[in-house]
């Protein structure tokens, strides 16, 4: 089972692959602030994308302007964002049954509590 850090760096990391994937002119700036994280975080983040073959940076040249990026998602980088996709689905899943499960008890709980002594019904 992965510790509560590496499960919210897969967050993160699917987070940003999402954004790429759906923007892919998005700057290091954008991506911070959509994600809830610093520049530095983001910045660090993309670049360990980047080095692990997920994402890559092309540089449109003939545009003239130097911040004329764009972060492509590589075939590696869709698998990897269909995998995390489905293990972050399963972890959700995970914690709504126990979400709903503690909702029921605590529901019961209070039901239980509004019945007067000795009658067996709920007011």
């Amino acid at each position: 089972m992965a510790s509560r850090r590496e499960q919210v760096q897969e967050e993160t990391r699917l987070r940003v692959l999402r954004h790429f994937d759906s923007d892919p002119n998005l700057s290091s700036r954008e991506i911070a602030k959509l994600v809830g994280i610093s520049n530095g975080a983001a910045y660090y983040c993309i670049n360990a994308l980047i080095d692990k073959g997920l994402i890559k940076l092309n540089n449109f040249k003939s545009s003239g302007k130097k911040s004329n990026y764009a972060y492509l998602l590589t075939p590696k980088g869709f698998s990897e964002k269909a995998r995390l996709t489905l293990k972050f689905l399963e972890l959700k899943r995970i914690e709504f049954n126990e979400l709903k499960n503690e909702i029921d008890q605590l529901t019961s709980e209070a039901g239980a509590l509004q019945q007067p002594l000795g009658t067996g019904k709920i007011q």
